[in-house]
């Protein structure tokens, strides 16, 4: 979800204003992406790199997901929308943060009609350290040790790998982004800044990923004829 602070630059506005004006953005993807029959949508919140900004900054963006979490998770539970968290639970997190975490855990759990999975303080790199670090605290033998096993220490075993990454503001990277699950994913870049973005960019996104030819490394049906 990136782009809110040259949207708000672009405006003469404060880069929090863009962060602001990002909610928008992010719940009417979520009810895009619900109406669309999409099962699992993850976003990327706040990540491990970006304790670096500005402190202003950094504490808006606490607050703003603290609000967002307040505001919305009824009417995300209302819709049977599980909430889940991928991410560091460290030190730098406020104890208030974590506490409307579990809270949201709690309310939206047993929901099924889609998970949304928000990486906060999240980093792709920082999620496998961590896993490689719990896989040696477990004492499981380097033989023992496969792509099952990795999964299986990942912050959130139970997501699927992502067939379809959007990557918005006209940024062509991944940015640290689930560096093990998007081995194969597609990717689909746009110009358009998150504040902007809508279902409709979704569902322009979804219809680039469905005309692609998905090989896993194989080949496809049509390889070798004619």
């Amino acid at each position: 979800m990136d782009g809110n602070g040259r949207w708000a630059q672009r405006r003469g506005l404060p880069r929090t204003d863009g962060h602001a004006a990002g909610e928008e953005a992010l719940m009417d993807t979520i009810w895009g992406a619900l109406d669309a029959g999409i099962r699992w949508l993850t976003v990327y919140a706040f990540s491990t790199e970006n304790w670096k900004r500005p402190v202003d900054e950094v504490r808006f963006l606490m607050n703003f997901n603290e609000r967002l979490l307040l505001t919305r998770r009824d009417e995300l539970n209302e819709r049977n929308v599980k909430l889940q968290f991928i991410g560091r639970r460290d030190w730098r997190v406020p104890k208030r943060i974590l506490r409307r975490i579990d809270e949201t855990l709690e309310l939206t759990g047993d929901n099924t009609a889609m998970t949304v999975s928000m990486a906060f303080n999240y980093g792709g790199r920082a999620e496998l350290v961590d896993a490689v670090r719990a896989i040696a605290a477990s004492g499981i033998k380097p033989e023992k040790i496969d792509e099952k096993t990795i999964r299986q220490h990942l912050y959130d075993p139970t997501m699927p790998d992502p067939e379809l990454m959007v990557r918005t503001s006209g940024e062509y990277r991944m940015s640290n982004f689930l560096m093990w699950e998007m081995a194969y994913s597609e990717l689909v870049f746009t110009d358009v800044l998150w504040p902007d973005f809508r279902r409709e960019n979704l569902y322009a996104a979804i219809d680039e990923y469905q005309r692609r030819d998905r090989r896993f490394g194989g080949l496809s049906d049509t390889d070798g004829l004619g």
